[in-house]
C-alpha cells in the first residue's frame, strides 16, 4: 500500500498538468466559437519576416538579364545599334531579327540559338576597340534598352538596394553591355561573358565559355566567396530553367516571368513566382503578347526590306 500511495502521489502532478492543458484548450475553443458567432474575426497570423532584411551586409541579390530584367535579348538590341552604325551588312541584321523573333516566341533560351547569336556578335566586334564598343553601348542603351526594363523587376532590385545590399546582373550577354545596363539602373555591377581583347582590341574569341547555365552558378559562388556573402541569405531572380543551378544556390530564389519548366520546378519547391507579362498568351508561351507580335513583325519587315533592296 505504501508503494501504491507513492506511485499515486507521483502521478498527480502529471495528471494536474493534463487537466490544466485540457481546460485551457476547451476555454480557447469556446472563445473562438463565440467570436465566430458574433461575427468577430480571429487574430491575423503574424506577418512574414521582412525581406530583404535591411542592413544585412552578408546578403546580396543576383538578377538574370534577358526576359527577367528586360524584355527580349540585350545582345539582339546591341546588334541593332551596331547595324545602325554600319558595323555589319543587312543580311546579318535579318539574321539577328530572326534570332530575336525565335527567342521571344519560344520564351526559352536554346543553347544552339544563343551560341549562333554569340558567334555572330564576336565576328562583328573583332578588330574593334573595347573603348569604342563601350561608348556606343551607352548610346544603344538609350535608343533600344531603356524602355524595355520590366518595372516590376526593377522595383525588386531597388528593394535590395534600399536595404543596403549589393545587386548584380548575371548574364550570358557581353560583360561590357551588362555593365552599362547595371550602371544605368544604379546596380552594383554585372557578371557577363568575357570576350578576349589584346591591347584593348577584340580578337573575336571568348575567355573560357559563355556565362550560361552552370557557369552562372559558378560565377555567383566565386563572387560570393570574394565578397564574404552568405548565399543562404542571398536572393536570385531568373525567367529560365537554364538558371536553376544559380537559383538553387541561394536561400531566396525567385522565378520571374518563368518559362514552363522553371514554373513547374518553382511550384514543386515552393519558390516565389512573379509574372509581369500580360495576357493569356503571354502566360502560355512566355512573352508579352504585344511584344511577341512586334518582334515577329520586325523580323518580317527586315526580310521585306531586304527583298525590296534586291529587286
Amino acid at each position: 500500500m505504501a508503494v501504491l500511495g507513492w506511485l499515486t502521489s507521483r502521478r498527480r502532478p502529471a495528471t494536474a498538468r493534463s487537466v490544466l492543458a485540457g481546460e485551457a484548450s476547451a476555454e480557447a475553443a469556446r472563445k473562438t466559437s463565440q467570436q465566430l458567432e458574433l461575427g468577430e474575426q480571429p487574430l491575423p497570423p503574424a506577418p512574414e519576416p521582412e525581406f530583404p532584411v535591411p542592413g544585412d551586409m552578408r546578403a546580396a541579390a543576383f538578377f538574370d538579364l534577358d526576359n527577367t530584367v528586360m524584355q527580349g535579348a540585350a545582345l539582339f538590341h546591341f546588334g541593332r545599334g551596331l547595324y545602325k552604325r554600319d558595323f555589319f551588312r543587312r543580311r546579318e541584321l535579318v539574321r539577328f531579327a530572326w534570332q530575336q523573333t525565335w527567342f521571344r516566341l519560344a520564351g526559352v533560351e536554346d543553347p544552339e540559338h544563343m551560341q549562333d547569336a554569340r558567334d555572330s556578335a564576336l565576328t562583328i566586334v573583332k578588330g574593334h576597340r573595347v573603348s569604342e564598343l563601350m561608348s556606343i553601348g551607352e548610346e544603344i542603351y538609350d535608343e533600344y534598352l531603356a524602355d524595355r526594363i520590366w518595372p516590376g523587376t526593377r522595383a525588386l532590385a531597388q528593394a535590395h538596394l534600399d536595404a543596403g545590399q549589393k545587386v548584380w546582373l548575371v548574364t550570358a550577354a557581353p560583360v561590357e553591355t551588362a555593365t552599362i545596363i547595371a550602371r544605368r539602373l544604379g546596380l552594383t555591377g554585372a557578371l557577363g561573358t568575357v570576350a578576349e581583347s589584346v591591347e584593348g582590341v577584340y580578337t573575336g574569341r571568348l575567355v573560357g565559355e559563355p556565362l550560361h547555365g552552370p557557369a552562372k552558378a559558378e560565377a555567383v559562388r566565386a563572387l560570393a566567396s570574394a565578397e564574404g556573402l552568405d548565399l543562404s541569405r542571398c536572393a536570385a531572380y531568373s525567367d529560365s530553367h537554364n538558371d536553376i543551378p544559380m537559383l538553387s544556390l541561394v536561400g531566396h530564389p525567385y522565378a520571374i516571368n518563368p518559362d514552363s519548366k522553371l514554373r513547374r520546378h518553382a511550384r514543386e519547391l515552393e519558390w516565389r513566382l512573379r509574372d509581369y507579362r500580360r495576357g493569356r498568351k503571354a502566360a502560355r508561351v512566355g512573352i508579352p503578347a504585344a511584344a511577341g507580335v512586334g518582334a515577329l513583325a520586325g523580323g518580317t519587315a527586315a526580310a521585306v526590306a531586304l527583298h525590296r533592296r534586291r529587286r
